[in-house]
């Protein structure tokens, strides 16, 4: 089963996720958790999400930002403990520059193509 952690201050997008991947949640393929800050997230991740596979945070939040997120898990162009995608509703260079520095694996922009975000995660292997 794969783990994925998204990380919003927006509550609706717990929703939207839910809701586009309502059949693999229901067949037991993927488990969905959520965050609403970067603290919160960076404490499930060294707590009880330790597993988690893959996290698709949001850039701009109050308090910690996604870059920030990041810095604080440490991850940077060579570690691939976490798959991670982060999605804004800006999508100028600057944003997607620091983004790979980061390691990030792939930018989305809001409104999500969750078609997209589907295929990103299908194509990982257990």
């Amino acid at each position: 089963m794969k783990k994925i952690l998204v990380v919003d201050d927006e509550a609706d997008v717990q929703s939207l996720f839910t809701q586009h991947f309502r059949k693999e949640i229901r067949n037991g393929e993927i488990e969905i958790f959520f965050s609403l800050s970067a603290q919160d997230a960076i404490d499930k991740i060294n707590g009880p999400l330790q597993d988690v596979q893959f996290v698709f945070s949001d850039i701009n939040m109050p308090g910690m930002s996604g870059f920030d997120l990041l810095k604080e898990l440490h991850l940077g162009p060579g570690l691939k403990k976490y798959k991670v995608f982060m999605i804004s509703a800006y999508s100028d260079s600057l944003s997607i520059q620091m983004s790979k520095e980061l390691g990030v694996e792939d930018f989305f922009t809001k409104p999500l193509d969750f078609s997209s975000v589907k295929n990103v995660i299908k194509s990982e292997q257990e």
